[in-house]
């Protein structure tokens, strides 16, 4: 099975490296087609689908909203990436409505939000990965399994009393988590929020925690909080309270919401890297621990080869060296 999943990986790849820009779909059918906006992948999309972003810049806007079950995959998010092909960008925000529970965001930069279920819709079991994005926005208490896994998110995000589920990310503030799990994280928040507001009977546990001031830390009730690392201060159970500087600590010199972030932990703190942050424990359906290189678990191209005009017989021989992204 997975060798005709990767066969079909490839052939998605190739068509995308041959026609620049296009979008392919892959229907549940096992048919594919391709469009040229992300708009249109989203409006020809149907239940199970997956649509496929090559490298580039989309569209998505502000107004258009994603209501069946589907796959968002790109490339990869970070610049700097393996992969030959550059980054996945799209401009304007993600809004999953009724209908799309079980949707998957994975392997994008988006430059605004991902926005679920509005008119107090009930919509469940978002799943995002490997994305930097602006921040995520619960609309319903009634939304209820978000889960945001290995993702660079650069705002505050409001769950709106909703349950959620957010695992090795490195991110800013959270706001109304009602139920759920926020575990290995590095959070980073400015002073003017709550690091943690109006967060009611959540585990917080392993997280790494850089707090201005105390009293901006946390509000909320009925946690399970337990071995969060911070610097001058106590928070819940186990506290690993550190005397250092954070530029000690990691070898990122100024840590922050960026994907050239290392929060790797420099010599000396080696111990902790297993106990709490990004690379201790598993997060719930996850491959490993923290990817560096942010890569979807599908085929990326490492090289490329595609000649200007056809041979004689009218074929374009198009050379692809893939790698793939589970490996």
């Amino acid at each position: 099975m997975k060798r005709i999943l990767f066969s079909l990986f490839f052939a998605v790849m190739a068509a995308m490296a041959v026609n620049a820009q296009k979008i392919a779909i892959v229907f549940e059918s096992g048919s594919m087609r391709t469009c040229n906006t992300l708009l249109q992948a989203v409006r020809n999309a149907t239940d199970g689908c997956v649509i496929y972003l090559p490298a580039g810049g989309f569209q998505i806007g502000d107004t258009v909203r994603i209501n069946h079950r589907v796959s968002i995959i790109g490339l990869n998010h970070k610049a700097n990436s393996e992969n030959a092909d550059g980054m996945t960008t799209i401009s304007g925000n993600l809004f999953f409505d009724e209908g799309s529970s079980g949707s998957v965001v994975m392997g994008c930069y988006i430059s605004g939000n991902i926005k679920i279920g509005y008119d107090e819709k009930p919509v469940h079991n978002i799943f995002v990965r490997y994305c930097n994005l602006g921040s995520i926005q619960v609309k319903s208490n009634l939304c209820t399994g978000t889960t945001v896994n290995q993702c660079y998110i650069r705002y505050g995000s409001n769950f709106n009393g909703a349950d959620g589920i957010l695992t090795h990310n490195v991110m800013h503030s959270i706001c109304g988590m009602t139920g759920g799990v926020i575990s290995n994280n590095i959070i980073t928040s400015c002073y003017e929020y709550y690091t943690l507001q109006y967060v009611n009977n959540v585990t917080i546990a392993n997280n790494v925690i850089f707090e201005i001031r105390s009293s901006y830390l946390f509000s909320g009730g009925n946690c399970q909080i337990i071995n969060n690392m911070l610097k001058g201060n106590d928070f819940g159970d186990d506290c690993v309270n550190i005397s250092a500087e954070w530029s000690d600590v990691f070898n990122e010199p100024t840590p922050g919401i960026s994907s050239n972030s290392n929060f790797h932990f420099k010599e000396g703190f080696k111990d902790y890297e297993s106990k709490v942050g990004l690379y201790a424990g598993k997060s719930p359906n996850a491959i490993k621990y923290f990817n560096d290189d942010a890569l979807p678990p599908v085929p990326y191209v490492q090289a490329k080869d595609i000649p200007e005009s056809t041979n004689l017989d009218g074929m374009l021989n198009v050379k692809l060296t893939v790698k793939d992204g589970n490996k």
